[in-house]
């Protein structure tokens, strides 16, 4: 087995970064960034490639981590958001569902098929709102290759061909209040991801969410992996077919309302958060 040079590895998987933001604008000077920072391999790998990209580029930035309210598992990513935000010397804005939405994730996901429908639209709307009131102008993401082709996937079977807008390594403003999203590790191999957290001795967050097991993702995600293992390269092809299909002309209606309810950007009349609390009050 061949032994892999750390100081190589890092510049190679950081080079591909920048050279990512710098090649598609990702962050523009003077820009306030707020980093999805979860504790995770992902995020923390984000929050250090930003860090080091202040060299590169005169930016400020801010962390946000969400508290789902997991009882044995998301204390511990917490404490790692935390470590790694104060070890970079970034500031950290701490949120929870408990005080943002009034009940934890584990008060009701046995509402739900999946605990991760109602996980992903509360966090999203904690982020974008956190975002918005302190004025950032892009929130970053440490959505990876893997990541990103899951996401096509999992919106391809479903025939959700509306959620082709939300792909890519940058998604443009569609309303003013939705804070726009980037992805620095876009084109980044997960294995990579954790071969960097490894090599660099990084406290990160490492146990799998109890509640993803039975998801779509996660069902796709070892396909893909299994298809890996067996043929190389197939993730990459994969990817490169989907930035295809990115480049044909395509009338999505991005058009967004405002929630009656509370105000966020939705395309429907009522968003998605308030729809969930509205069927969650009901039972």
């Amino acid at each position: 087995m061949a032994v892999i040079d750390k100081d190589e590895f890092n510049e190679k998987i950081f080079t591909r970064i920048n050279n990512l933001i710098s090649e598609h604008g990702l962050i523009k000077e003077g820009e306030l960034i707020a980093l999805a920072l979860s504790g995770g391999k992902d995020s923390v790998l984000t929050l250090h490639a930003l860090k080091n990209y202040q060299d590169i580029l005169d930016f400020d930035l801010v962390a946000i981590a969400v508290d789902e309210g997991i009882e044995g598992y998301r204390s511990h990513g917490v404490e790692a958001a935390i470590s790694n935000a104060e070890d970079m010397g970034v500031k950290l804005h701490l949120k929870s569902f408990k005080e943002e939405e009034g009940f934890a994730l584990d008060d009701i996901y046995e509402n739900f098929k999946s605990a991760c429908i109602p996980c992903g639209v509360f966090r999203r709307n904690i982020l974008n709102k956190t975002a918005y009131e302190i004025g950032a102008n892009k929130i970053a993401t440490g959505h990876n290759l893997d990541d990103e082709i899951q996401s096509f996937l999992m919106s391809f079977a479903r025939g959700d061909t509306i959620k082709f807008s939300k792909f890519g390594p940058e998604l443009d403003v569609i309303h003013p209040k939705l804070v726009p999203r980037i992805k620095p590790l876009w084109n980044t191999p997960e294995k990579e991801v954790g071969m960097w957290a490894v090599l660099n001795d990084i406290d990160i967050h490492l146990e799998e969410c109890p509640y993803s097991k039975l998801s779509l993702r996660a069902k796709i995600k070892g396909f893909l992996n299994d298809a890996e293992d067996r043929n190389t390269g197939v993730k990459r092809n994969i990817m490169k077919s989907f930035q295809q299909i990115l480049t044909f002309d395509n009338d999505i209606n991005t058009h967004l309302n405002e929630c009656v309810i509370c105000g966020e950007p939705t395309s429907s009349e009522i968003c998605k958060a308030c729809e969930i609390k509205r069927d969650i009050e009901g039972n």
